[in-house]
């Protein structure tokens, strides 16, 4: 994935595929390319790199044709290079395809073809579908796509060009996102709509399990059973920017609202059907052998990726039971870490390219550690250099506050310390099925709390008047009141603290007056007691409480607070993925009211590439 572009019409392709990714830029991207049906026949041009390289290339042979397809891709399948990069192709050269998304059952479908004879030229689960389609072609791509997909599981979306039909582009969507623009004698499709607003507001969207076939003068809607569909069209009133955005107001809005569709990416493909337990095939140095021999382990990142790490501590310590601890980065060397085989090292990072996260990795490696990474960026330098790489699905992250990539780490440390806790025998196939199963409720869960937006919004405008605040949770709540103080300071210039509520007494409680607001995370049910009681001497000395708890616990919490947003319940452990969301939304919303730039706050930068 990321960025798909199709047109088919009267006018250069070329030039339409071009202009449509520069539009798509903003998403994130490691290469390029686009496939063109020409005079001469069906013909690709495709480069690692920006999309300056790709034109470049274009300049000196450009190529011409009246329907093309064109992508930017974020790489999961295989490293950033030329023979990854999309559009992918058939042997023959017949069949293009542009694809977002992850086709889970690739290597099953790969083996099949190879079985057949097909040679592969790329490690993408893209390049199987090309494949697939000519296998099935019998003079109807249509068709001939209908029954390819058949074959495959996973999300995605598609755009398919054959030059046997140059007047045809078929469009395919199944959980990954894909437009219909309709045009006077030209038709187009896009990944997201600011790759073809500039040249029509008019458009469809296409809904799971549809399909499109366009020609220069039609757009004909199905299901991808062959039903024809009757939809009415749209008409984007949004300017170029807002289009970007998705109709939110900032990326970091956007980001936050992705969350639930982040979720959901990261699991898909990671559950044995019936939800029996956690297959990670990407692990292939930390065998159920290897995990049984470690005696110990150090999560390593920094930031809101360190934050995550202390999550990941508490759902690996529950579920495996051996010691974990978390260290900042740029720490980590100089402490002289105790480090052995039997040490297996977590490295965190969002962009993969963290210089301090990538200095801890290697003194790992140094020291003989076998070294996980958990990485939004395949072919990073982290997940090159690192024995093992559990990729999370979240998608580029445009806003330097990060949030759908920090709860995509939460939910890879569930996954990873589930499958630990499955190989090594400490959970058995109820257990798992449970525990599974409530991860599954999360994205819903998460949608249902982004409905009551408003409620924080109103917080955030009255922390917002406020210079000071501090945040306190107990358990793993204390690890998610740090990240939630982080995202307050980084883009609302508010100073926060965040504390484990039972050290107020040690020294804290004198920072507490009249009208000092204090946040206080309540979602562990063996500590809302506790909790309770600390709140109560917030309260003494005049602090105003604000409470964020689950519905299980609404009704006590609220009589003792100011205020309380409720979330819904899930198991004790799993709560981070929930409870963060509320505090995003507070940041988010302080910052607007103090009239700050979200998305792009003072001093600070997307990836930390130095030291």
């Amino acid at each position: 994935m990321c960025g798909i572009v199709g047109y088919i019409g009267a006018r250069n392709s070329q030039e339409v595929l071009l202009d449509g990714l520069s539009k798509l830029e903003y998403r994130g991207y490691d290469s390029a390319g686009i496939a063109v049906t020409t005079e001469q026949g069906l013909q690709v041009r495709k480069s690692k790199g920006r999309l300056a390289v790709l034109a470049s290339q274009l300049e000196e042979s450009p190529l011409h044709g009246e329907a093309g397809i064109g992508h930017t891709r974020w790489a999961t399948h295989g490293k950033p290079s030329d023979e990854n990069s999309h559009p992918h192709t058939d042997a023959t050269m017949k069949f293009s395809v542009v694809h977002n998304g992850i086709i889970e059952n690739y290597l099953e479908l790969k083996e099949g073809l190879i079985a057949d004879g097909v040679q592969f030229l790329s490690e993408t689960d893209t390049e199987v579908i090309s494949h697939l389609i000519a296998r099935e072609y019998d003079g109807d791509i249509v068709k001939a796509v209908q029954r390819a997909i058949r074959h495959m599981r996973g999300a995605f979306a598609l755009g398919v060009l054959t030059e046997y039909e140059p007047d045809r582009l078929v469009a395919v969507r199944c959980a990954s996102p894909l437009v219909i623009g309709v045009g006077e004698g030209e038709n187009f499709i896009g990944s997201d709509i600011p790759a073809i607003l500039q040249y029509t507001r008019r458009v469809y969207i296409l809904n799971d399990n549809e399909m499109a076939v366009l020609t220069k003068d039609a757009v004909e809607l199905m299901t991808i059973e062959g039903n024809t569909i009757s939809r009415e069209m749209i008409v984007v009133d949004w300017d170029a920017l807002t289009a970007e955005k998705d109709g939110f107001d900032h990326f970091m809005l956007k980001e936050i609202y992705e969350q639930p569709k982040a979720y959901r990416d990261t699991m898909r493909g990671r559950m044995l059907d019936g939800l029996e337990g956690v297959k990670l095939p990407e692990l292939k140095v930390l065998t159920p052998e290897r995990l049984k021999e470690i005696r110990n382990v150090h999560i390593i990142a920094c930031g809101t990726a360190y934050h995550a790490g202390l999550v990941g501590r508490t759902l690996i310590e529950r579920a495996v039971k051996i010691p974990v601890e978390n260290d900042v980065a740029s720490e980590y060397r100089y402490r002289d870490p105790i480090i052995t085989p039997e040490t297996l090292v977590i490295v965190v990072s969002q962009s993969g390219e963290t210089a301090d996260t990538l200095a801890a990795l290697r003194e790992a490696k140094r020291c003989g550690a076998p070294v996980l990474a958990i990485t939004n960026v395949v072919g990073s330098s982290v997940a090159r250099e690192a024995d093992d790489t559990i990729v999370t699905w979240a998608g580029p992250e445009i806003a330097v506050a990060s949030t759908k990539a920090y709860t995509s780490q939460l939910i890879a440390f569930m996954l990873f310390s589930l499958y630990w806790a499955q190989v090594t025998g400490r959970a058995d196939t109820a257990q798992l099925r449970h525990e599974l199963a409530a991860m599954e409720a999360l994205p819903e869960q998460v949608e249902k709390l982004l409905e009551q937006a408003t409620e924080m919004k109103r917080v955030a405008e009255d922390m917002a008047k406020h210079d000071n605040l501090f945040f306190i949770g107990r358990g793993v709540d204390h690890a998610v009141v740090q990240e939630g103080s982080l995202k307050l300071k980084e883009i609302s210039y508010i100073h926060s603290e965040a504390y484990a509520a039972g050290e107020l007494k040690h020294g804290t409680l004198a920072l507490i007056e009249d009208d000092v607001p204090v946040i206080a995370l309540l979602t562990q049910p063996a500590l809302i007691e506790k909790m309770v009681s600390n709140i109560k001497e917030v309260k003494a000395r005049g602090g105003v409480v604000y409470a964020i708890t689950d519905e299980a616990h609404a009704e006590l919490v609220g009589k003792e607070t100011d205020g309380v947003f409720v979330i819904p319940t899930t198991l004790p452990h799993l709560s981070p993925a929930l409870s963060v969301v509320p505090l995003q939304l507070i940041a988010y919303y302080a910052s607007l009211a103090r009239g700050n730039d979200v998305d792009k706050p003072r001093n600070l930068a997307k990836s930390v590439t130095v030291e």
